[in-house]
């Protein structure tokens, strides 16, 4: 038996949802439907949690540009499927990918279709690809929509690779910098501390105050990392429930400087993934769905996501639905109204999702300009401050010398 979660309206036309256990999903239907509902949408539970849209794969996501965008070419060259996948299993350079090509074949072999055949793979394709090939079989346009995948896998790793590119340098710049300054507080200054107590000095305050600090570190450098390993496993142990999930999303959304920054990535990501998905035929409220997933890891946008599609369910505009969920800005419900009016949503939906790309652009370039002299000027002066705590009292000593 299997946990599946369903969207249903009944007769009256209020919907409803929730879970239930079925062997299979054909008996999962038959079973709402025997309770005279009609079915919106349905995904097993299992499969729902296993996906992480915000996951980086273990499959590269050049090595998934490369697979779509090849199985778009050999397919539209009126290859047999069965015979692209054998190729591209053949040629494929991710152990995992190639796996999962290789049983592709073998399920198509017994009957299956490739969106079926790709649910059996969810550390390898979420939820999108499922999506855009169920929507290409279904319409008898594989090869659009492999290009699809193929065009927001490339733009999305694009953007990944700008924000890992802005944070790398200053990170490796902080971790180098903490291990100048660690030498500097266990090795250099419990030197200079043993010379002034044999010499009994009366140590200025600063200098006394970077020997406490250095005494607690070396004698207690045991129990801080213990300290900070528990701090981190308290964390992980958090996260595991749906409050603690809650306190992070809502950090993460509220942190200075950084806040406005993952905002905008999950609203480039949200509005680049519903254009590509509607653009490709997949209907509203299948796309909110696999939007509610996408974003599981982010709580807020998750439950804003969810009542989104409970209201266009219940007959509301997206627009409206989005509006009510006070999640979403001005800008993107007023700018979702005009696609609806105008009936060119996706478009609409492209543009703003280019607009918050650019916004990501501005924030990388300003922040890789600024970072670097900030980190310098703070790492600079905090050694500064040791060198003078440490000199200090040997300018005393020069003095009692004369």
């Amino acid at each position: 038996m299997s946990v599946f979660r369903y969207l249903a309206q009944d007769h009256k036309g209020d919907a409803s949802g929730g879970v239930l256990d079925a062997a299979d999903e054909s008996e999962a239907i038959s079973t709402l439907q025997r309770q005279g509902l009609v079915v919106l949408s349905i995904t097993a539970e299992v499969e729902a949690e296993s996906r992480s849209p915000l996951r980086w794969s273990s499959v590269s996501g050049r090595d998934l540009i490369f697979f779509s965008g090849q199985l778009a070419t050999l397919v539209e060259g009126g290859i047999p499927l069965m015979r692209t996948l054998s190729l591209l299993g053949q040629r494929t350079r991710s152990p995992l990918l190639r796996q999962a090509v290789q049983q592709l074949a073998r399920d198509l072999a017994r009957g299956l279709s490739l969106h079926k055949a790709m649910e059996r793979h969810p550390a390898v394709f979420d939820e999108l690809w499922i999506a855009l090939v169920q929507a290409g079989e279904l319409g008898g346009q594989l090869p659009r929509a492999l290009r699809q995948i193929r065009d927001f896998t490339a733009a999305q790793e694009e953007l990944r690779s700008k924000v890992v590119t802005a944070l790398a340098y200053p990170a490796i710049l902080f971790i180098i910098s903490m291990g100048v300054l660690a030498f500097f507080i266990i090795k250099i200054v419990p030197t200079f501390a043993d010379i002034f107590r044999s010499f009994g000095l009366s140590l200025p305050p600063l200098t006394l105050a970077i020997v406490t600090i250095s005494q607690v570190v070396v004698h207690h450098f045991g129990k801080i990392i213990l300290a900070a390993v528990s701090v981190v496993f308290a964390y992980k142990l958090a996260v595991l429930t749906r409050f603690g999930q809650m306190i992070r999303s809502r950090v993460e959304l509220s942190l200075p400087v950084f806040g406005d920054f993952v905002q905008n990535i999950l609203l480039e990501r949200l509005l680049s993934t519903l254009s590509t998905l509607i653009s490709s035929g997949v209907s509203i409220l299948s796309a909110l769905s696999v939007l509610q997933r996408a974003f599981s890891r982010n709580l807020v946008f998750h439950d804003a996501l969810e009542q989104v599609r409970l209201g266009v369910a219940s007959g509301k505009t997206i627009s409206k639905s989005m509006k009510e969920t006070t999640v979403f800005e001005p800008l993107v419900t007023d700018m979702v109204w005009m696609g609806e009016e105008s009936g060119r949503l996706p478009d609409v939906l492209e543009t703003l999702a280019d607009f918050y790309r650019e916004q990501i652009d501005q924030f990388i370039r300003r922040f890789s300009a600024v970072i670097d002299p900030i980190m310098v000027v703070c790492i600079g002066g905090v050694v500064g401050v040791i060198v003078i705590a440490v000199f200090m009292p040997i300018f005393q000593l020069s003095q009692v010398g004369r």
